[in-house]
């Protein structure tokens, strides 16, 4: 799994919204749905900050065979 998919996965096991996690992490929901469609890749201090606001950590986001739970 990519990234992106990672962290639309996570976001809506925590049932959040685009919106709420861009609000989170100080950013803009096109920018939080251009993440998750891989069109844009958020650099190393942003990851991290979606990781803390989705509850998890950073490698979480880059595992690409895992399940995300």
């Amino acid at each position: 799994m990519s990234v992106g998919t990672n962290i639309k996965r996570l976001r809506e096991a925590r049932g959040m919204t685009q919106e709420e996690l861009a609000e989170a992490v100080n950013v803009s929901r096109v920018m939080i749905a251009q993440i998750e469609r891989d069109s844009r890749c958020p650099t190393v201090i942003l990851g991290n900050t979606i990781a803390k606001a989705l509850g998890c950590d950073i490698l979480q986001l880059l595992e690409a065979d895992k399940e995300v739970s």
